[in-house]
């Protein structure tokens, strides 16, 4: 069967998405393909979370309405401050879209198996009596407008279509992770990171991998700590978006706490950038001499062969302090969704080597602000996005700022502490044959 078209112009449906305050929607139900039927429109719009419903008449009026709200059949009506009907066209050409907003959001839609889309008691009910047709009543208290200015009281329908929103209601009530947004808060995370120890006398500091794909923000996470500590943003690492990785070395860095103040307990390890094609950027069989710690800093990456023991500053006999203890992968947030098959298998074949070895891992989630439109202006949302939610630490690296910001700081913050908490995990589960180097803390 050839795939459902939508009924929309470009134009129109560049309205309606103004209307929305969305970026995508996708159609789900369409009357003349599907058949006006109420039984057929909830078999395929039940559970598809927000939706809209576009009816069209012989008199040239596009309208309809919005929920934020989900169909299942309930019986009951749906509570839904969001909700909404408009008037995408009228009659004449130019005409300018109307948008007409719930009033009582206690019964924005009635969500009924013998009903078809039913908004307010009665306000507007499309597939009315399963026909091609609509009823309405401009007279109850759940939407004020005139039936004239909605669909020029032309009743019978041409076309009726459903379609999923994708991006609305992102932003949830309640956090799926708790954190004060506040400067206190991230004096706390600091100081929690300046004091940490860990609890093995020959490991002064932990050592963390950062691992991913070419412009996902490895060294610029590196960056964004030092400048969280610095109290200013600062570009040690170099940092930028290329076709190819900007990193060619092995390059291990220390934090301080401040310009001239001590280390922190954390050494990141920058690489190579993974990509796509096989024999460019990082190589995969790479990684194991990595983790084992037998790669020196500055070591000059060679796609096309890994280290051997021959090489110069080859680590031969790696101590405790030596090896990767944590491996962060960082993933560009935007492209998530879209990672190339051979990229995806690579970091699949770089995790299962890394449990092998018995080495933790975390994912780091940057570019947050660009999955969720509602993050561009306030980043504190982060924790109640439904896009980000159950990402393992979602962060927001220094990028085109010239000042740090205490929200950004603070997602920075709880990644290293996550890092320090998974990094001391290594050390518990350390095998028997690094006894003798397993002097505690007095």
């Amino acid at each position: 069967m050839a795939a459902v078209k939508s009924h929309l112009t470009k134009q129109e449906e560049v309205l309606l998405l103004r209307l929305l305050g969305s970026k995508h929607i996708s159609l789900l139900y369409k009357g003349s393909v599907h058949g006006f039927n109420i039984n057929t429109f909830h078999y395929i719009c039940n559970l598809q979370g927000p939706t809209v419903v576009v009816a069209y008449n012989a008199s040239g009026y596009i309208f309809g309405g919005f929920t934020a709200q989900s169909y299942s059949s309930s019986g009951a009506y749906l509570n839904d401050e969001k909700a909404f009907l408009f008037r995408l066209k009228g009659k004449e050409n130019g005409s300018s879209p109307l948008k007409i907003p719930v009033k009582t959001a206690q019964q924005a839609v009635y969500d009924n198996s013998e009903h078809g889309p039913y908004f307010g008691a009665g306000s507007l009910v499309l597939l009315s009596e399963n026909k091609a047709a609509v009823a309405t009543n401009p007279d109850v208290a759940s939407y004020t407008f005139q039936a004239e200015d909605l669909h020029g009281n032309d009743l019978v329908l041409t076309e009726c279509e459903v379609y999923r929103v994708e991006d609305v209601g992102d932003i949830m009530e309640m956090p799926w992770r708790k954190v004060g947004w506040t400067p206190g808060e991230r004096e706390k995370l600091m100081d929690e990171i300046r004091s940490y120890k860990p609890y093995l006398s020959t490991v002064p500091e932990f050592r963390v991998l950062i691992l991913g794909p070419i412009g996902a923000g490895k060294s610029s996470f590196f960056n964004s700590v030092n400048s969280t500590f610095r109290g200013y943003v600062t570009n040690q690492a170099i940092a930028g978006s290329d076709s190819t990785s900007v990193t060619m070395q092995y390059r291990t860095y220390q934090v301080k706490n401040g310009r001239d103040g001590k280390p922190l307990p954390i050494v990141f390890c920058d690489t190579m950038g993974l990509e796509e094609k096989q024999g460019a950027g990082l190589e995969i069989e790479e990684v194991p001499n990595i983790l084992k710690g037998h790669v020196p800093d500055r070591y000059q990456f060679n796609p096309s062969s890994i280290i051997h023991p021959n090489a110069p500053g080859y680590i031969r006999n790696p101590t405790l302090k030596d090896q990767i203890h944590c491996v962060a992968f960082v993933i560009d947030g935007s492209k998530v969704e879209i990672l190339p098959e051979n990229l995806a298998a690579k970091l699949r074949e770089i995790r299962r080597k890394a449990n092998l070895l018995g080495v933790p891992q975390l994912v780091l989630l940057t570019k947050v602000d660009e999955i969720c439109s509602c993050l561009e202006n306030d980043i504190s949302y982060v924790y109640k996005s439904k896009p980000v939610e159950k990402q393992i630490v979602p962060v927001k690296n220094y990028s085109s700022e010239l000042d740090i910001k205490f929200e950004v700081d603070i997602l920075i913050l709880v990644a290293v502490r996550q890092m320090l908490r998974l990094a001391e995990s290594f050390l518990d589960n350390v095998p028997f044959d690094y006894s003798s180097e397993l002097e505690l803390y007095k």
